[in-house]
């Protein structure tokens, strides 16, 4: 990694934050307020959610602190906020706990259920929660995805093994049904309940 960021060790959420730092680096001043793929949330309403949600993460392994809003109720509320700061901060939290974990632990603790998970999986968890809101954000920006197929495939394993208990709990909607000639990130987004062509239009 280079220009200070830095690297947890773990390559699946290595990856799925630099997909969200590409995706916020793409905002334009005026695109906070723009409808997005999460149903009555805004560009700026995602942002902080998915910021919220790696200091989550981060707390659980540390005990230090959680986000001092609630990410599942985030105000959208942009002024005074330098955008790459704000979540340089969070991925840099979550980003150095994750690099302390153990790979050969047995579990570490993640902040949903089922609040603890190998390794592994709960790193991969973190960054599929990070890639899929950097999805999120280029979608109602107009922006390339930021997900690769490379990147997809390890992220799709996880939301298999951590999603379903999630549904019900409104953290992800319900799956679509798949469709003849989907990608991997195809794949993982009907998975997570996107429509891969999304459009605010």
């Amino acid at each position: 990694m280079s220009d200070g960021v830095i690297s947890s060790g773990w390559d699946v959420l290595d990856a799925s934050h630099e997909a969200l730092r590409t995706a916020v680096r793409a905002v334009p001043a005026d695109g906070w307020h723009l409808p997005t793929p999460c149903a009555a949330w805004t560009v700026a309403q995602v942002f902080q959610h998915a910021v919220g949600d790696q200091i989550g993460y981060a707390a659980a392994l540390t005990g230090e602190p959680g986000p001092d809003f609630n990410p599942f109720a985030p105000s959208g509320d942009m002024e005074g906020v330098d955008p790459a700061t704000f979540l340089e901060d969070a991925l840099s939290r979550a980003a150095k706990a994750w690099a302390g974990v153990d790979r050969d632990a047995a579990e570490a603790p993640v902040p949903l259920p089922p609040h603890r998970l190998s390794p592994w999986s709960g790193s991969a968890a973190c960054g599929l929660d990070a890639a899929v809101h950097a999805w999120d954000i280029a979608a109602a920006t107009g922006r390339p995805s930021p997900l690769t197929p490379e990147l997809a495939r390890p992220l799709l394993k996880v939301a298999r093994e951590i999603v379903e208990p999630l549904r019900p709990r409104g953290a992800y909607t319900a799956a679509l049904a798949p469709d003849e000639g989907d990608d991997d990130v195809a794949i993982l987004l009907r998975y997570l309940g996107r429509a891969p062509h999304w459009s605010a239009s």
